[in-house]
């Protein structure tokens, strides 16, 4: 039977991690793989997290199964991080899933059940595996602009145009904040447009939202997520611990369907669940508790909150070193975009044959579409790479 098989096409950070650690070469950057790193090139583990564990280890009296939804408490405190007040708890079903990738799957197998014929809207670029999931589901995969290659910034009009092609039973997906791969983000009034034209439409809209707390705060990271969900009388909603709590490997995440009706909150809440134990059966719960853990406690949530905070303006402070760096060795300010751009991500612009110069002179390792790392930088690196970039000629 394994004879039939195909070969699978490699994700192309994949290629890139594994290029990167094959290179020799001491002086070697990796702004490719999406995970923070502090000064010394280490993804920590936060305080707060390690406090938790501490915690759990002392309490934790039993490793049985949690519920096929996960914990209500995790989904509690998912749901007040994420949407706040903007919709009361009862509009809002939640199921844990094995990171905000394992949502995403979810919610698509979600939509093909309600509506196998439902267009999907994605960001172009967009997460690549946002349009691989939705192809691998059977969805049928649309496209409207964002990001404008001259710029570097959002393709505010080409995007309000192209959302004039979904309509009733359609999908669009949004980016809730810091948008991967461009680092490009709507301001709070493009935002109310976006989501009045999606509402318009009669579409559903969908946000995956796996930085918050990585671009302006908690709080404005949540705003276009909360106004969705105000304003939309149906939306679906992925959230990632993974980033702002660093905990990559344990795999946290969840889903939210929310809904004005409660027949639908019911309906989806019975759905979710269903696909659940049809994928996984039960969701992983370390992560999930001890998020819920540290979302609880006034305590930890504050240790979590400073710590993150510290994540937030290492990042900022890197995008304006190496803007401030640019500046100076070009003199001209067409890199400042990179300090207007939020959370972990940039998108210089470049050619594939660019950023592959980029890999053979300087070995600095970004994804072929030019999207870098920023948190893969520190204050030596920036000087480095700003000089291979105008070496380079982007």
């Amino acid at each position: 039977m394994f004879e039939a098989l195909k070969e699978q096409p490699v994700d192309k950070i994949m290629l890139t991690a594994q290029a990167y650690r094959a290179d020799p070469r001491a002086e070697k950057i990796d702004l490719g793989v999406g995970v923070y790193k502090d000064a010394t090139g280490l993804t920590p583990v936060m305080r707060a997290v390690k406090a938790a564990e501490k915690k759990l280890w002392e309490i934790e009296n039993t490793k049985v199964y949690t519920a096929l939804a996960g914990e209500p408490a995790f989904a509690d405190a998912m749901v007040g991080l994420v949407l706040g007040d903007a919709v009361p708890r009862a509009n809002v079903a939640a199921v844990a899933t094995p990171g905000g990738t394992g949502a995403v799957r979810e919610a698509m197998e979600l939509i093909k059940m309600a509506n196998p014929n439902a267009r999907v809207f994605i960001s172009d670029p967009s997460w690549p595996n946002h349009a691989a999931i939705v192809d691998y589901v059977g969805l049928k995969r649309m496209s409207y602009r964002y990001f404008d290659e001259a710029t570097r910034g959002l393709d505010f009009d080409g995007l309000m145009e192209d959302l004039k092609q979904a309509g009733e039973g359609d999908v669009v997906l949004l980016h809730g904040c810091c948008h991967n791969p461009t680092g490009a983000n709507p301001t709070e009034a493009q935002w109310e447009a976006i989501v009045a034209a999606v509402v318009a439409s009669g579409a559903l809209p969908m946000v995956d939202i796996a930085y918050q707390g990585f671009g302006d705060g908690l709080d404005a990271d949540a705003f276009a997520t909360r106004l969705v969900a105000s304003k939309a009388s149906e939306c679906l909603i992925a959230a990632s611990c993974s980033k702002n709590f660093g905990i990559y490997r344990e795999r946290t995440g969840i889903l939210m369907g929310v809904s004005n009706d409660a027949t639908g909150t019911k309906l989806a809440q019975g759905v979710m669940t269903a696909l659940n134990r049809l994928n996984f059966s039960f969701p992983p719960d370390h992560g999930a508790r001890l998020v819920t853990m540290i979302l609880t406690d006034p305590e930890l949530t504050a240790m979590w909150k400073e710590e993150l905070e510290e994540v937030r303006l290492s990042m900022l402070g890197l995008r304006q070193r190496l803007a401030d760096e640019l500046k100076r060795l070009t003199n001209s300010d067409r890199f400042d975009f990179l300090a207007q751009h939020r959370g972990m991500f940039s998108r210089l612009g470049t050619t594939p044959e660019l950023v592959q110069k980029l890999r053979d002179d300087h070995a600095i390792y970004m994804i072929s579409d030019s999207r870098m790392n920023i948190a893969g930088l520190n204050t030596k690196t920036v000087p480095v790479l700003a000089a291979a970039i105008v070496k380079a000629g982007i």
